[in-house]
């Protein structure tokens, strides 16, 4: 007979503790739970998932015809642990032409989506016990944190600053900090930093380090995660820590990829870029784990990004698809806020997301139950309006405020306009 464990014993004797207090990911448990709805036949808008549907946001055909092509030539065995050599040369050219930023290919590196490069981020710069600040709402920088050990520094943002954090905010723990996180355009808010915002914080930045320099200290750096850069709504525009602070370029650890560029989540590329003596510590990191790209997508991603003409054709209406939907969104959101329900959003300035707020809390649905929570509030939309969203849980928020992610890139803007008056119904149903 098999013994059965407990669960106690399971977390203390079976696993480790790192294990053992790691969290699962709210938004992958949120998005089973629809996906089963969704097998047992309910009509849901769902609104969860930082992902594409591939009918609603197929990738570039460049890219698709010449994976089949790297196929059909045979590529596929293992790539170069740190890349193939010429999508690293794409990339060091995309980076100058796009960003005008000038990287040779000992300063790239090419990984299995952004998700190995984060983490490979993490581990090469930052020991047990070091701090780690980063804003909330944030995507899984808490949990990046529990893995490797990391004090973390939450700073909490609010809409006044579009939930980017500001340079006073950050200065109450640059001086002990070793990684800075920052994401922009941001998930899950779909806003973006300001050119001066960031200014100041590099700024900041480059004179801590060279506070610390002289006393043989190691230098903070800073993880600018900016793989939505070019999903920017129209008169957004896109700064790099390099391109306003160019002191920055020994502190700057780039997260790029083509996921979301080109809804190619499934596809697995992604890229580093930064100082070379950090980025050969990651390469050497991801060698042993062996989180490298496919070399068919490798080999097919160069193609892609070398033709500056396909991915504009492609942009063209890959981006008027997303801005649409956002815009459908917000303003039947900005409508219901006008005739009085107690619901709100933030412009969309980028990514796939808009951030709303329901302010449901002591209101009470049909059957009595009063909403006291974000999850109670996120369960009643989804049961009495079809209307699947993400609590601001979910990126680290503790507060109970009623702010939640909307993504878009899985849905039709038919969805979306046929989820608006199921909406307005459940909200107008509260007492």
């Amino acid at each position: 007979m098999v013994q059965q464990l407990s669960a106690a014993a399971v977390g203390t004797r079976r696993v480790s503790t790192m294990a053992a207090g790691l969290v699962g990911s709210e938004i992958l448990r949120i998005a089973g739970e629809i996906r089963e709805r969704v097998r047992a036949g309910a009509r849901i808008c769902n609104l969860t998932v930082g992902d594409f549907s591939s009918a609603e946001f197929p990738i570039p055909d460049k890219l698709r015809l010449a994976v089949q092509r790297a196929l059909d030539d045979g590529e596929t065995n293992y790539p170069p642990s740190d890349g193939v050599l010429e999508l690293r040369q794409a990339v060091s050219r995309f980076y100058q032409r796009e960003l005008g930023l000038r990287y040779g290919t000992e300063s790239i590196l090419i990984a299995g989506g952004a998700r190995p490069v984060i983490y490979a981020v993490y581990r090469a710069v930052v020991d047990p016990g070091d701090v780690v600040i980063y804003p909330v709402p944030s995507w899984n920088n808490n949990h990046y944190c529990h893995l490797v050990g990391a004090r973390s520094v939450a700073v909490l943002t609010g809409p006044d600053t579009a939930f980017m954090p500001t340079r006073a905010a950050l200065l109450e723990s640059l001086r002990e900090a070793r990684l800075i996180c920052l994401n922009t355009p941001l998930n899950p808010t779909g806003t973006a930093i300001t050119e001066s915002a960031l200014r100041e914080i590099c700024s900041s930045i480059v004179e801590e380090n060279r506070r610390r320099e002289p006393l043989g200290e190691r230098p903070v750096y800073l993880m600018y995660d900016h793989v939505y850069w070019t999903l920017r709504v129209r008169g957004v525009e896109h700064y790099t820590p390099v391109g306003v602070v160019p002191e920055m370029a020994p502190y700057t650890l780039f997260v790029d990829g083509i996921s979301k560029a080109f809804a190619a989540t499934g596809l697995r590329v992604g890229w580093a870029v930064g100082p070379p003596d950090v980025v050969a510590r990651m390469s050497a990191l991801l060698g042993h784990v062996g989180a490298w790209a496919p070399r068919a997508e490798q080999v097919a991603t160069v193609a892609l990004l070398d033709d500056k003409r396909a991915i504009a054709e492609y942009h063209q209406r890959f981006l008027a698809g997303v801005q649409s939907r956002l815009d459908v969104l917000h303003g039947g959101l900005q409508a219901m806020k006008a005739a009085g329900l107690p619901v709100e959003s933030i412009a969309p300035m980028g990514a796939i997301y808009l951030t709303a707020r329901f302010a449901l809390f002591g209101r009470r649905g049909p059957d009595g139950v009063e909403l006291r929570t974000n999850d109670d509030v996120r369960r009643y939309l989804l049961e009495a309006a079809h209307f699947a969203a993400v609590p601001f849980q979910a990126f680290g928020v503790e507060d109970e405020s009623g702010w939640f992610r909307l993504s878009i890139g899985a849905v039709s803007e038919q969805d979306i306009r046929g989820a608006l008056p199921r909406l307005a119904a459940a909200l107008e149903a509260l007492r």
